[in-house]
């Protein structure tokens, strides 16, 4: 890390000796822009960014991390792997503010307490960072994202420690429910975070990795102060745009919702099977081939990508990626001892889920509550009916 510091601060040094002329006039402000959230789930987090204007040289500009194009080639299947990288962009402050101010998204402006040396220190590092050669970054939605690159220049900039005071009101949370504070719990974005990402979000951030999110990026910028002359980072506040946008989330269409209906599905058949001593075999191989596939898909997320968020995720202990293989047993009228016990193995695995919840190793989307238990009345079923055609 320190010697990313002497490189880049050499690369700033280049710079303001071949840009001498560039320098900031004392008129000129360094401010980080927080852009509130949106209606899409990308939009969710919110966005960060640096305003530089000076009067005297008439620019005033936008620098922000995080952008990404859609049409690039193979970007889904990066995107999958973790391996994608994101890119640094420029524009005019007046087009980056119509632009959220038509989303009716809020936006906040804080401006830093700098001396003109670090103004145009700051300003020379983000034209060094927007060149072509150097504008592309590998994106870490929790290390490295538009927020985690702002902290990062800052701190490079004026070479000198900041101390980041939270304010009183300050909780300290874990990833997991840093996530959560800017989504529905009950939405399907937040239901799909929640299977796709392991236990090791749900260990508790320190202070600073509360950055990763623009709000606490706006936040504890607030109240930080500069350690060695303990003067405050933030000279002004100021709310260009108050407003934010307003998230609706219909009942009929959230996960809780939709899941109890098939859970509840799943309870009718199964007490119609019990009452008329049949099994409905359909049921059986949708439910075994669903578990399986997800199971297979959250394995190929541990460990055939570079995503690090998605490592020892216990959604395997619902979703168990074997049960596509047990699926031609289901074909069977009868089940042997080793079947059965398989069966038994599931419950044992949902049982171990729920004390890995309880135990808070890892916290579950509240979405799966009624069809886990639809799924674990249906294995007992199973259970005591291939023993009770076995006796036959």
């Amino acid at each position: 890390m320190e010697f990313k510091k002497i490189i880049t601060l050499l690369a700033i040094i280049v710079s303001c000796t071949v840009y001498a002329q560039l320098q900031l006039s004392e008129k000129s402000q360094v401010s980080i822009l927080t852009i509130g959230p949106g209606y899409v789930l990308n939009d969710a987090f919110g966005h960060s960014a640096i305003r530089v204007k000076d009067p005297v040289y008439k620019f005033d500009i936008v620098f922000d991390y995080g952008r990404y194009d859609f049409e690039s080639e193979g970007f889904y299947l990066r995107f999958v792997q973790g391996q994608l990288d994101y890119e640094v962009g420029q524009s005019e402050f007046d087009d980056f503010f119509n632009q959220y101010q038509y989303q009716q998204r809020s936006v906040k402006e804080q401006v830093l307490n700098l001396n003109s040396e670090q103004k145009t220190a700051f300003y020379l590092l983000l034209k060094e960072n927007i060149k072509p050669d150097n504008k592309t970054y590998p994106y870490d939605f929790f290390y490295n994202n538009c927020a985690t690159k702002i902290k990062e220049g800052i701190e490079t900039t004026l070479d000198n420690p900041i101390v980041y005071y939270p304010s009183e009101s300050f909780e300290q949370l874990s990833f997991r429910n840093l996530i959560r504070s800017d989504l529905n719990q009950n939405s399907w974005g937040s239901f799909g975070i929640d299977i796709a990402l392991g236990s090791k979000i749900d260990q508790i951030a320190t202070v600073e990795e509360h950055l990763f999110l623009p709000k606490y990026l706006y936040q504890l910028l607030e109240n930080a102060r500069i350690k060695t002359t303990d003067a405050p980072l933030v000279s002004e506040t100021k709310y260009l745009n108050p407003s934010d946008t307003a998230t609706y989330n219909s009942v009929l269409n959230s996960p809780l919702f939709v899941l109890s209906i098939l859970a509840l599905i799943l309870l009718v058949i199964t007490y119609n099977d019990y009452k008329n001593n049949t099994r409905t075999q359909w049921l059986d191989l949708g439910l075994f081939a669903a578990t399986g596939f997800i199971g297979v898909f959250l394995l190929l997320l541990w460990f055939a990508t570079d995503h690090t968020a998605t490592a020892y995720n216990y959604n395997l202990l619902w979703a168990c990626a074997l049960n596509i293989l047990f699926m031609p047993s289901l074909l069977k009228t009868r089940l042997n001892n080793r079947g059965i016990s398989y069966i038994k193995f599931l419950l044992i695995l949902l049982s171990l889920m729920g004390l890995h919840w309880l135990t808070g190793v890892q916290s579950f989307a509240i979405g799966l509550i009624p069809l886990l238990l639809g799924i674990c009345i249906r294995y007992l079923f199973l259970i005591h009916h291939f023993k009770a055609a076995n006796r036959g």
